[in-house]
């Protein structure tokens, strides 16, 4: 029995990380959904969210007047959450060139500040950008090229994290981001990304629907537009540009956070899960999204039941010392400096670690009913 759920936990994890991309890679040889691009030029409505963003908003709506993209189609929209620094004062200093200021009181987080906003919208497309989101110039037209396809009802772009002081955590998030990235587009061959990026994302006003405000609208609103029929589709030429998080700590609290998100969002949708409506999404979601969250449990049966085999041949105690090998470097990276030539492989290690820790944390905050709706900007 110790050996079966050593060989089980192994397959799952394998699977999750490797056979999942690789299925899905051969799956698109024969199940080519290509998105019709087309140069389109619909009215659009850029919805930024905002607590306490003095220090980054003017800097982010500086660049969303300056996207090529003509400023008579274009209407910037800053919801500040009760802002109670100088967020609000900046953004009214852009009245003048069509920037609008909605203040949310009393204070009820990200989705509650879109749902104020969405129905005062003028654009036929909503974007959705954090509020230190920044834009590559041309970014905005390439996301609305892929509404020109009908089937099409939401899109995301690509973030790149940028870690100019070589961070830890910046090494591991931003070849997290490529591996992710990577899937998307294995997933927007088949039709439907599952999961996107809330920086840099785009949809059709008439698909929006209006979210609790525990939901997370990164994942729940676009699996609201697949449930109404509509593609998810991920376009690579669309790029924004995000700073990591400089310290572990922020970075596992904002993963526990999205983590625990996720898990509400995926017991709100669960009927997505079922194979009778959408089979193929259905296998998509379980194997990104819901077996991706659930490692942990099958990395920590791994590792004990090897433990348990130890005495059972060679195979099982050279596997367990690279097990444990791995996790040790993963803990002793802060202490190596970027000096080692692992370095990079050890930063991904240690990146996948929290990762997995923050949503073990984050599922136990689920089973214990917990929620979280606001939160304090890139600290978690």
């Amino acid at each position: 029995m110790t050996a079966l759920i050593f060989w089980i936990s192994l397959m799952v994890v394998f699977y999750v990380y490797v056979g999942y991309p690789l299925t899905a890679w051969l799956l698109g040889l024969f199940w080519l959904r290509p998105v019709l691009r087309q140069p389109i030029r619909p009215k659009v409505s850029i919805l930024i969210a905002a607590f306490n963003e003095e220090e980054a908003i003017a800097a982010t709506i500086e660049n969303k007047l300056a996207l090529d993209y003509p400023q008579e189609l274009l209407e910037i929209v800053v919801v500040s959450d009760e802002s109670t620094d100088a967020t609000d004062s900046i953004v009214q200093t852009y009245a003048d060139r069509g920037v609008r200021l909605l203040r949310q009181t009393p204070r009820a987080g990200k989705t509650a500040a879109l749902n104020l906003a969405v129905p005062q919208a003028a654009g036929d497309i909503l974007v959705f950008s954090d509020a230190n989101s920044l834009y590559a110039p041309d970014a905005l037209g390439f996301l609305v090229q892929n509404f020109a396809d009908p089937e099409v009802g939401y899109v995301t772009g690509k973030m790149i994290y940028v870690s100019p002081d070589g961070s830890t955590v910046g090494d591991g998030c931003s070849s997290y981001m490529r591996y992710e990235n990577r899937l998307r587009e294995l997933e927007t061959r088949l039709g439907s990304v599952v999961g996107v990026d809330g920086g840099i994302d785009a949809m059709r006003k008439d698909l929006y629907r209006s979210l609790n405000p525990d939901q997370l609208p990164d994942f729940v609103q676009p699996l609201k537009v697949v449930e109404q029929g509509f593609r998810v589709v991920y376009d690579s030429r669309a790029l924004l540009r995000e700073s990591t998080l400089k310290a572990t700590a922020d970075e596992y609290r904002m993963r526990v956070r999205v983590s625990l998100r996720a898990f509400w969002a995926l017991y709100d949708m669960r009927t997505l899960l079922g194979f009778s409506v959408n089979p193929l999404f259905a296998w998509q979601l379980w194997s990104h999204k819901v077996l991706r969250y659930l490692c942990f449990v099958f990395l920590a049966a791994a590792w004990l039941s090897n433990l348990l085999l130890l005495e059972d041949g060679l195979f099982y105690q050279v596997f367990f010392f690279f097990q444990s090998a791995g996790y040790a470097g993963a803990a002793a990276i802060p202490y190596l400096g970027n000096y080692s030539k692992w370095y990079r492989l050890l930063a991904f290690g240690r990146y996948f670690v929290l990762l997995n820790l923050a949503a073990a944390h984050a599922f136990g905050k689920f089973l214990l009913g917990k929620k979280q709706i606001v939160w304090t900007p890139r600290k978690g």
